[in-house]
């Protein structure tokens, strides 16, 4: 259960990551 818990976090981290970026690319390209 501990690893499962793990693992969600991490998974939770990743998307957050992935959200920044896409946020980023998407200021970049509109100015």
């Amino acid at each position: 259960m501990y690893f499962y818990d793990l693992f969600l976090m991490l998974v939770c981290l990743l998307w957050m990551v992935v959200c920044v970026l896409i946020g980023v690319a998407y200021l970049t390209l509109l100015e």
